[in-house]
């Protein structure tokens, strides 16, 4: 097997771990973009799994830019047969390094998927039911299943839609979200 092939398919690998290491995160925006709000929880199961795939993306794309970019050995250098045949894009670097910055989006993809929902809380946690001198009610409900600020993006901003709410702010640290609405 070729070098040039070895690396193409370690790209790919890459890409996919970067894809299922973000599925937990990027479903709520997906469904939400396509209106289906229930399939949101449908990859929630892999979070756990997030760190192993994040450090397996990782790995495959560190090799295969080592395959890429390591010089070429004495029997490789040998054979004259490759000389004149330029890889195909799906072999070269640019392909690779377009590889590498998407899988670095997706990754990260948790810490800017606020900005995919329209808005979001502000109020700090409150210990139970209050009552506010506007008339507005503050509670503080536990969340089950949030995690990461993608599941915090998504609640707020499904929860906000709904009429008479004021604030939503959802923490998936601590599994809540505290809402302010009107009666």
């Amino acid at each position: 097997m070729s070098t040039t092939n070895l690396s193409s398919k370690s790209a790919s690998a890459g890409l996919f771990a970067a894809i299922a290491a973000s599925l937990c995160c990027i479903t709520p925006v997906f469904s939400l973009l396509a209106g289906i709000g229930g399939i949101a929880a449908t990859f929630s199961w892999m979070e756990p799994f997030r760190p192993y795939l994040i450090v397996l993306t990782i790995g495959i794309l560190g090799f295969a830019w080592y395959q890429k970019l390591r010089p070429k050995t004495a029997e490789e250098i040998a054979c004259e047969c490759d000389d004149d045949v330029k890889p195909s894009f799906w072999q070269s670097k640019r392909f690779l390094g377009i590889i590498t910055v998407f899988a670095g989006l997706m990754l990260s993809f948790p810490s800017y998927a606020h900005i995919f929902y329209s808005n979001g809380g502000g109020q700090t946690p409150a210990a139970s039911i209050e009552q506010d001198t506007t008339k507005t009610i503050k509670i503080v409900l536990d969340v089950k299943g949030m995690t990461c600020a993608g599941c915090e993006a998504s609640i707020e901003h499904k929860v906000g839609l709904l009429e008479g709410v004021k604030s939503v702010d959802a923490k998936y640290a601590e599994g809540s979200a505290t809402i302010e609405f009107l009666p």
